[in-house]
């Protein structure tokens, strides 16, 4: 039976420590085109674009990936209104994956922190949330919700107690 647990834990250490690495993960990128701009530090992928970093997914009709000396600093994932892009993440300390929808996902990578912008909202959890403008910081856990630019969308949420 000790056995039996000790390896369980194993396991589940070995799980959140691939969690915890997503920020060390490379980047996958698949979709139909593909324009890589190298002097700006610019790719742009189009057609069902997909970047897969660790546990981390975006997707969207538009993705652009943004270089600083071949690095890595930003991505920008362009929905429309009919279909908007997508953003999911499996977090240690939730049951359930973190998945957001908007407009227009950007994932800061040195920051974690994914900003959505348009039509916003994210399930964090059992909690959702929508505004204009969410900013979702993925080392701290931590959501914050604003309105729109406009002023035509107001923040929404709704917590299981």
């Amino acid at each position: 039976m000790n056995k039996l647990i000790f390896l369980f834990l194993s396991l589940l250490s070995f799980a959140l420590h691939a969690l915890m690495g997503d920020h060390k993960a490379f980047v996958d990128v698949k979709a139909q085109t593909v324009v890589i701009d190298e002097p700006r530090g610019l790719s742009t992928y189009t057609g069902n674009a997909e970047v897969t970093k660790g546990s981390l997914v975006l997707s969207a009709e538009e993705i652009l990936i943004f270089s600083v000396k071949q690095t890595v600093s930003k991505i920008i994932a362009k929905g429309s209104k009919k279909k908007l892009a997508h953003y999911k993440q499996s977090q240690p300390n939730q049951a359930r994956s973190v998945e957001a929808n908007a407009q227009t996902i950007t994932y800061f990578i040195n920051q974690q922190l994914v900003r959505l912008e348009g039509n916003a909202h994210l399930v964090q959890g059992f909690d959702s949330f929508s505004g204009g403008i969410l900013n979702y910081d993925i080392k701290k856990d931590k959501m914050v919700a604003g309105k729109s630019k406009n002023d035509t969308q107001r923040v929404k949420f709704k917590i299981k107690l």
